[in-house]
């Protein structure tokens, strides 16, 4: 049985469906925000997500592994994703003062700059991508049943960024 088939099977089973549109939805509208933000301001969604949490945090800085969980991606993938914002300047590089073995991810004054500029922008995609297609009741429902998802946990972070719903 070809891929074509199963996956005509797999969308009929109304139990899927949920799950199907859910994939799809993330798809398309995560590669039109990553297109946006590439075009409008030369970040990936990864780099903005990053700015984000630092933004947020304390001191505008985090514990490295702190921010790969946060971000969820391995250790070798926050390296990778640091590497560049750290050879364009938005973010730096700190060090424990107690523990030689913690390094911190520390958001620049440019990175700062970088971020509110994209921010900007990026939430209203974000309403007119995803928010515009809800009343307030439909979020907050929607918001309550993707919680129940694991990892859906709401960092501060998001939830400072993301403003009212």
């Amino acid at each position: 049985m070809n891929s074509q088939v199963l996956s005509a099977q797999v969308v009929t089973k109304p139990e899927l469906a949920a799950w199907i549109r859910f994939l799809r939805a993330h798809a398309a509208v995560t590669r039109e925000l990553s297109s946006r933000l590439e075009a409008q301001h030369g970040l990936t969604l990864s780099d903005y997500d990053v700015l984000v949490q630092l933004y947020f945090a304390p001191d505008y800085r985090l514990r490295r592994v702190d921010l790969a969980r946060t971000v969820i991606l391995t250790a070798s993938g926050i390296t990778r994703l640091l590497d560049g914002l750290e050879r364009v300047g938005w973010v730096a590089k700190g060090r424990c003062d107690s523990d030689a073995r913690v390094t911190y991810a520390v958001l620049t004054e440019a990175g700062v700059t970088k971020f509110e500029e994209a921010q900007r922008m990026h939430l209203a995609d974000v309403e007119e991508l995803f928010g515009s297609r809800f009343d307030a009741a439909e979020r907050a429902t929607l918001a309550e049943l993707l919680g129940r998802l694991p990892l859906a946990e709401t960092s501060p972070a998001c939830t400072a960024a993301s403003g009212p719903a």
